[in-house]
């Protein structure tokens, strides 16, 4: 019997996402997670069903010390094997299935050993479409908060965008610089001001 190889791909160094899935209600958009690793633990982030193809490849990686999920969407597609201990935004915790077992919630912005941070931004979303950030903005959004989790976003000093969800088959994270990533926020809080959707 041949061994079957298990991978996931490495977006880039430490990173690695997970099976796509295409969404169901916007299939040209596929979503996946990430393993973040460090020395700390790893981290997953996000939420596919796929993650149940993925969970040898997990386990090769090192396995998982948190499972963030950023929406509550996203425990929509929680897998059948459940990667981790599962931590959510405090708001988020009664829309998540009893079945994913939430092990604890967060409301502030706060460093998780010094090496990664937990920052809320309410609102709903960023993902690239067609390699363009964009803000999922649903009936349900708060534009008034979405406006300020985007003003807090704007201000972050990050160079790499790796949003849940992406156009399919195009790339789905984003190098970024400072100017860069203020130029595209400004464009995206222009559009939830002018009470546009996308």
């Amino acid at each position: 019997m041949t061994q079957q190889l298990v991978h996931m791909e490495a977006a880039i160094e430490g990173l690695h996402a997970s099976t796509t899935q295409p969404l169901p209600f916007a299939p040209a958009v596929d979503v996946r997670a990430f393993l973040l690793r460090r020395d700390a633990g790893n981290l997953l982030l996000y939420s596919t069903t796929e993650l149940d193809a993925d969970a040898a490849a997990i386990e090769d990686l090192g396995g998982v010390s948190r499972h963030y999920l950023n929406h509550r969407h996203e425990a929509m597609f929680a897998p059948d094997w459940v990667p981790g201990p599962l931590f959510v935004h405090e708001n988020e915790r009664a829309s998540i299935p009893e079945a994913s077992h939430v092990r604890g919630t967060f409301s502030r912005r706060h460093a998780l050993d010094h090496d990664f941070e937990v920052i809320p931004a309410p609102g709903h979303t960023l993902y690239l479409r067609e390699g363009e950030w964009v803000a999922a903005v649903l009936d349900s959004s708060d534009r008034d908060s979405y406006v300020e989790s985007l003003e807090l976003i704007r201000e972050l000093d990050f160079d790499v965008l790796v949003p849940w969800a992406a156009t399919h088959g195009q790339p789905y994270y984003a190098a970024t610089d400072r100017a860069n990533t203020q130029r595209r926020i400004d464009t995206i809080l222009d559009r939830v001001r002018r009470g546009e959707d996308y």
